[in-house]
């Protein structure tokens, strides 16, 4: 039905821009076309097929039949502040603070606090494309303006122009978006990529948002990637934001955290106060155990990946239709078919004709319109088939 046909849409003009123009998802737009067509293979979003692992689950089970169903701390509980800090610490090799970690609602709530933290109407936030859409959609609810800085592409690999981002710098310019590894390209910033950036930080005054949240999906035996916890001093403005989701299978759980500096615990509860007023006891028990005890569960998924990132660069190769590269990091390849420059067709075209779902190149912002996103964190007998149907229907799309 058209909205303007809808009870209430006489209305419409009266509320906030912010809300009126928050994006349509053109993922979802394609999910909705194919989800109930039998068998078809999605691959169209950032999870994997593995349910969340018995000893997390298990964990909020208990915290459920102990009666942990009440109101909690806003930071988050204790207990879990310092999972969060021991386990940055076995990353990274030095001690943190419990108190430079807030829970979270997901990934996406980290991101629209760090967003509201230091941009509102009339400022500006950079974010490289192509993106995650929901970076975007973030800056514009808050009232703040995306520029969307373009990677250079050649050969199907994506690179960050450091001074095309420089350029874009302007004097409402708050802070720079940064996703690495990254959803959708695979894109991972190196060292030198990270001190450059954080050289455009220090030297403008404006902040990084590190989205690190794939950052131990890599492909060259590192236990991560590089991360701005290697390089940053005591008042770098970097604010990182992080899910459970990824590492842990625990996408509907809806649980992350973002680490901020000290001072600002008492804003960051404040803002997770008036949005959800907490994480559940229970969910929080559950990730204290995905940190504490996860480790073999996050290697067999990075193992899994790797192996899907065989199968799928391999095969989607052979087909002689696309142009791409194994990506460095994250669970998803990117590629586009030669001939085929509207990526939003082509999806569609897709899930008819193959019975594959991916997500669309347009979905991503500029840079990333005649590209494809799939998403290898799946089985392999999955993923065989799968390009098996693509590189049939490949042949004559």
């Amino acid at each position: 039905m058209n909205s303007a046909n809808l009870p209430g849409s006489t209305l419409l003009a009266e509320l906030r821009p912010e809300a009126r123009n928050a994006p349509e998802s053109g993922i979802v737009e394609v999910v909705n076309h194919g989800r109930l067509k039998p068998g078809l293979i999605p691959l169209w979003v950032g999870e994997g097929d593995l349910s969340t692992p018995a000893f997390i689950a298990d964990a909020a089970a208990r915290s459920l039949a102990a009666g942990e169903t009440f109101y909690t701390w806003q930071r988050g509980i204790p207990e879990l502040r310092e999972a969060l800090a021991r386990y940055h610490q076995r990353l990274y090799g030095r001690a943190f603070s419990p108190e430079s970690f807030y829970v979270t609602g997901s990934g996406m709530q980290s991101v629209q606090i760090a967003v509201r933290m230091i941009a509102g109407p009339g400022d500006e936030i950079l974010i490289p494309t192509p993106a995650w859409p929901n970076f975007g959609a973030a800056v514009g609810v808050s009232g703040a303006a995306t520029v969307c800085v373009p990677m250079d592409y050649a050969q199907g690999r994506f690179t960050l122009d450091l001074d095309r981002l420089a350029k874009a710098i302007t004097p409402r310019t708050r802070g720079i978006l940064v996703n690495s590894p990254s959803n959708p390209t695979g894109w991972t910033a190196t060292k030198a990529e990270q001190e450059a950036l954080l050289a455009l930080s220090r030297k403008h005054g404006i902040w990084i948002v590190a989205d690190e949240i794939y950052g131990r999906f890599v492909y060259d035996g590192s236990e991560c990637a590089p991360s701005f916890h290697d390089i940053m001093e005591g008042e770098d403005r970097v604010i990182f934001v992080q899910t459970f989701s990824k590492n842990w299978a625990m996408t509907g759980w809806r649980i992350g955290w973002i680490e901020v500096p000290v001072a600002f615990g008492q804003i960051v509860e404040n803002l997770i106060q008036y949005s959800t007023s907490g994480s559940p006891v229970f969910v929080q028990r559950g990730a204290i155990a995905a940190l504490d005890d996860g480790e073999g569960f996050v290697a067999e998924q990075i193992a899994r990946a790797a192996e899907g990132r065989r199968i799928v660069f391999e095969g989607l190769k052979a087909t002689n239709r696309v142009t791409l590269s194994a990506p460095v990091g994250a669970f998803y390849q990117f590629f586009s078919v030669d001939g085929r420059e509207d990526s939003r067709k082509l999806a569609l075209d897709l899930v008819d004709s193959a019975n594959v779902g991916l997500a669309p190149g347009t979905a991503f912002g500029p840079g990333g319109e005649t590209g494809l996103r799939l998403c290898f964190a799946r089985k392999s007998s999955d993923l065989v088939e799968a390009v098996a149907r693509l590189q049939k229907a490949l042949a004559i799309v």
